[in-house]
């Protein structure tokens, strides 16, 4: 990677500003204020919307084949280990094709590979269903691993190039709403999946499996009906050995990273946000049992009002679009989270009562998972549209299939750990531990970003 004439200063070295790749494209309208990036104006691209769509069909379908495997899991091998098996098979290929994923995306058409991938996943999920008619697979468990196993590795390929395709069709003053909606569609598809997997599954234990094939098939019609620039790639000839350039390719996107302390701390910012996310969705049934004293069946307390503050948290952010400064959204809201859990950790313990069925705790619970699901939102979208708007077209796939990669897989072992301490310390002092810690990274990070955004006005 080199330096000089063309490297953008608020990209940091190793982030360049090309002009046939940075920018809006030629075929978005022009006339989107950037303090005008609503919902309305964004859905008026025709390009976008169709990735959105697209989008929608695919996550459902998604949700509804990864809530269908748990059940269809543990019918066919009799026990928890095995669904925690499958579950597992969908997170290796983020750490182990995610790299090479990057590169592709960034190499090669990304309309094509989205159809091509979408298509594929339909292929494999119609397999499930179609193994139950041979009989010696009809009660085997071994296959369905494989499935998924090579259902996940597709679903890589996929990820990065429709995160590096969405700025090649909208202009940068939509990229917040943007992102907003894309966060509102994970949210949303999660819980609908989660909602009505196990009722089509009741009806009939393979219909979910037929429902994701068709939705899968129309993501991949609309893909293939939007206009999507293909990547920038290099003008100078190749000499090195296919692998080889693999290898220098992957590289160079880990050096974008490293050489910008920009783009570090807006990919670190999500990572965290991820990770303490996971560990309170992994730690809200020993909470809502030890620190509120209700039953640990009633984790809804949290998980509900956390999933409705992250929906509501995008709706305002999507309309509200470039009239919040990213600097004072990424900072208010790391440390307002850490605030917000040393609440949720001490508050139970002094003031409320004890009463297993008390509607104050109820209320508090419900109040203060509210609150961290905003903040969620809030930290989340600006850091996503940060990195698609400070990466350029040639390496942004790379980007994000290292983002991928370290949500899928490098926070599973902190997860781990915080379960494992919760048992021995307790679940308050790990809770208030995490929020102590993102207040601290909050200070830091305001220190850091006060001249990330001083050129931008943010």
């Amino acid at each position: 990677m080199r330096s000089g004439p063309g490297w953008d200063r608020s990209g940091g070295p190793g982030v360049r500003r090309r002009p046939d790749t940075e920018g809006p494209p030629a075929s978005a309208p022009a006339a989107v204020e950037e303090g005008r990036a609503g919902f309305r104006q964004l859905l008026r691209h025709r390009d976008f919307r169709l990735i959105w769509y697209a989008q929608v069909a695919a996550q459902l379908a998604d949700k509804f084949l990864m809530f269908s495997l748990i059940i269809l899991a543990y019918g066919l091998a009799g026990g928890s280990t095995p669904v925690a098996i499958t579950l597992l098979a969908y997170t290796v290929p983020a750490v182990v094709i995610a790299p090479l994923a990057g590169v592709f995306a960034d190499r090669h058409d990304r309309k094509l590979i989205m159809v091509g991938t979408n298509l594929v996943r339909a292929g494999l999920v119609a397999l499930i269903p179609l193994s139950s008619f041979v009989p010696a697979l009809a009660h085997d468990y071994a296959h369905l691993l494989l499935i998924t196993f090579a259902f996940a590795a597709v679903g890589q390929l996929f990820s990065p190039a429709e995160a590096a395709a969405i700025p090649s069709v909208i202009p940068r003053g939509v990229l917040i709403t943007a992102n907003s909606m894309v966060l509102g569609t994970m949210v949303l598809t999660l819980v609908l999946g989660g909602a009505l997997a196990p009722v089509a599954s009741r009806a009939q234990i393979y219909a979910p499996y037929w429902i994701a094939v068709v939705l899968f098939g129309l993501a991949g019609l609309l893909i293939a009906m939007a206009r999507i620039p293909r990547p920038a790639c290099r003008t100078e000839p190749v000499r090195r050995h296919p692998f080889h350039q693999l290898a220098v390719e992957v590289h160079e996107g880990f050096e974008v990273l490293r050489r910008s302390r920009v783009l570090m701390l807006a990919f670190s910012e999500v990572s965290l946000t991820v990770l303490v996310m996971f560990m309170m969705f992994t730690l809200a049934p020993a909470y809502v049992s030890q620190v509120l004293r209700l039953e640990d069946q009633d984790s809804y307390v949290i998980l509900v009002p956390a999933t409705a503050g992250a929906l509501m948290s995008a709706a305002a952010i999507g309309q509200l679009g470039r009239r919040l400064g990213p600097a004072q959204l990424l900072v208010g809201g790391l440390a307002a989270m850490g605030l917000t859990l040393v609440v949720l950790a001490v508050v139970p313990a002094l003031v409320l009562p004890p009463g297993g069925d008390d509607g104050g705790v109820r209320a508090f619970a419900v109040a203060i998972s509210l609150l961290l699901g905003l903040e969620f939102g809030a930290l989340m979208i600006p850091a996503l549209a940060y990195l698609m708007e400070h990466t350029s077209d040639g390496v942004r796939g790379r980007i994000f299939a290292l983002l991928f990669m370290v949500i899928n897989g490098v926070t599973a072992l902190p997860v781990l750990a915080a379960a494992a301490l919760s048992d021995w310390l307790g679940i308050h002092k790990v809770i208030a531990s995490l929020g102590v810690l993102l207040v601290m990274a909050g200070l830091v990070l305001a220190g850091r970003l006060r001249w990330i955004f001083r050129d931008q006005g943010g």
